[in-house]
């Protein structure tokens, strides 16, 4: 439909020129203008005549008469004005030829927007803290990130996917405090991050008696804590050799997840790397006066843009998130020379990334407009926050395992095979969960309820994934001739279909403008619907009308096409079989 519209707008442009005189109006700006009518039964494309009275100094009824007397192209059926509209209906047969072998001709490139070659875009998601469990909390920064790589990878940028790894701050300190209590490390090597966890709650529930306890609410545990990252912070042997194996522990159980999800990171960089590099970005403050004391704190007044100040030392002299991430942008321009870097964490944390953004322009760091702060809505399980301190998770590795095994019950039936079957069940388990945070508006918060999520009616991840295996089985019967679309009398479901596969562009153009993966989630049920309303409706295979089966068998390789392509930049598979 993209091409089609532009199209209309050179067409158009034309008819100005020959109607209203040269020079008034070019296609670029019409074809912002064009619009797709609320009821299909005026039109496919619409131009509102309205927005061009000054401009062209006639009525809009005015206009849109003139217009469609001079317009004529064999893609529309009709050119109609209306109240002030210019309406383009599809001639459905050869506008339906046009997208068909316009997928065929470009197979996985169609859809690109192809905007992105000779430029490079960072993104930092996904990011759990070491230690804590990868629970469904963080599927939001995963999922989405991953997308976002992949929607820019598609349109031709050089993607550096990191993953900015919480493996620094106070919680070291109680867990080393832990694990020299209680811990065990034949203990922690058999059950991993689990362990780790334990000892983090019980230390924490401990910390939390003490204070309740003591008249003044100290906690001896806590002041330890505290000395102990002190050590780690200086570092003391025995701490950073703890540190290095608790950060160990934690990428094993990390990245059998990732592996489910089809993630993989060029960079596992965690906060860290940059402790080191923080010192030289405090000077610059320094040196530029920006930097304040307020309370012993150093801090950057950020009044004058309605904005807290942003704390860039505690009293101790100890940095903080913002100094960290001053530093680690300063680090990765110099590293990756980016145009573009993206940090997806959840909406509370936007003031903080507004301030440091703001704090990095006062730096007089001419990239500070390239940076971006995708943010999404919160996750809570049937109501409740989640917490890792009091052990209220729902672990990623479990929430996976629970929907691989529902797959494999239903699977089972028609493939014994296990080692097919478990294939086919990971691809559809992990899917049905990556679908259903993904059919969100990133921002809308979500009570994650198991049932909802595992469900496998309806608008669900495998009710994609079998539209899609059910066009690899008819291509599969048909034997995929490699006939574009003939000039075949199209019924209107097919002609439908071809209209949805031709929006694709668009769908991935406003993904990646927007930074909204749902856009993707939302066209792939439009096009299965569409495709399934043509697969019911029409004979396919058996179609005796040579030229019209030929035509059927290239709608259906689109929209595989298509819709294998769409799966992906979902971080979703695309099985041949279910």
């Amino acid at each position: 439909m993209l091409t089609l519209k532009k199209n209309t707008a050179v067409l158009i442009a034309e008819a100005v020129k020959g109607g209203f005189g040269e020079g008034l109006l070019s296609a670029e700006e019409i074809i912002g203008m064009l619009e797709y009518p609320p009821d299909t039964s005026m039109g496919d494309i619409a131009l509102p005549c309205f927005r061009l009275s000054k401009t062209l100094r006639r009525s809009p009824v005015q206009i849109a008469q003139m217009l469609a007397e001079a317009i004529r192209c064999e893609e529309f059926s009709s050119v109609t004005a209306i109240n002030g509209y210019l309406n383009f209906k599809i001639n459905g047969t050869p506008f339906s030829a046009r997208v068909a072998d316009e997928v065929l001709s470009l197979g996985d490139k169609y859809g690109s927007p192809m905007n992105g070659e000779g430029k490079t875009v960072v993104l930092d998601y996904s990011s759990p803290n070491v230690a804590k469990p990868f629970h469904i909390g963080h599927l939001g920064t995963t999922v989405i990130g991953h997308s976002l790589k992949l929607l820019h990878e598609f349109a031709g940028y050089k993607c550096v996917g990191i993953n900015y790894l919480g493996d620094w701050g106070t919680q070291f300190g109680k867990l080393i405090v832990a694990y020299k209590l209680w811990g065990d490390k034949a203990t922690i090597e058999q059950g991993g991050v689990d362990e780790l966890v334990k000892l983090y709650v019980r230390i924490n529930n401990a910390i939390k008696d003490e204070e309740e306890s003591n008249p003044d609410k100290k906690s001896p545990l806590a002041d330890a804590s505290r000395a102990e990252f002190k050590k780690l912070e200086e570092f003391n042997e025995e701490n950073i050799a703890l540190w290095r194996w608790f950060v160990d522990v934690s990428l094993e159980e990390y990245q059998r997840t990732y592996k489910l999800l089809g993630i993989e990171f060029d960079s596992y960089k965690g906060e860290s790397f940059y402790t080191d590099k923080m010192p030289a970005q405090v000077q610059k403050l320094r040196d530029m006066g920006l930097l304040e004391i307020d309370d012993g704190a150093s801090i950057v007044n950020l009044e004058k843009w309605n904005m807290p100040v942003c704390l860039i030392l505690k009293r101790d002299g100890s940095t903080l998130y913002p100094t960290r991430d001053i530093a680690a942008a300063v680090y990765r321009k110099g590293e990756y020379n980016f145009d573009k870097a993206i940090y997806v964490t959840a909406a509370q944390q936007s003031l903080h990334f507004a301030q440091w953004f703001k704090v990095v322009e006062l730096m007089g760091y001419d990239w500070y407009d390239k940076l971006v702060h995708v943010p999404y809505g919160t996750v809570s399980v049937n109501g409740a926050k989640l917490a890792t301190r009091t052990g209220n998770v729902v672990l990623l590795k479990d929430l996976f395992a629970e929907a691989i095994e529902r797959v494999k019950e239903i699977a089972r039936e028609k493939h014994p095979d296990e080692a097919e079957c478990q294939a086919i069940a990971e691809k559809v388990g992990v899917g049905a969960i990556v679908f259903h945070y993904l059919s969100n508006n990133r921002m809308r918060d979500i009570n994650f309820v198991m049932e909802d999520a595992l469900s496998f009616d309806g608008n669900t991840g495998p009710y994609a994934q079998y539209t899609y295996a059910r066009t690899c089985s008819i291509l599969e019967k048909a034997g995929d001739s490699g006939k574009a679309l003939t000039d075949a009398d199209l019924s209107e479901l097919e002609v439908e279909l071809a209209k949805t596969i031709s929006v694709f562009p668009e769908r991935v153009n406003a993904a990646i403008t927007d930074y909204e993966p749902s856009v993707i989630t939302r066209y792939i049920l439009d096009l299965c619907a569409a495709f399934n309303r043509f697969y019911h409706e029409c004979s396919i295979v058996n179609c005796e009308d040579e030229k019209l089966r030929e035509s059927r068998i290239a709608l259906t390789r689109a929209t595989n096409q298509v819709l294998r392509t769409a799966l992906h930049l979902i971080c979703m598979q695309s099985p041949e079989k279910i």
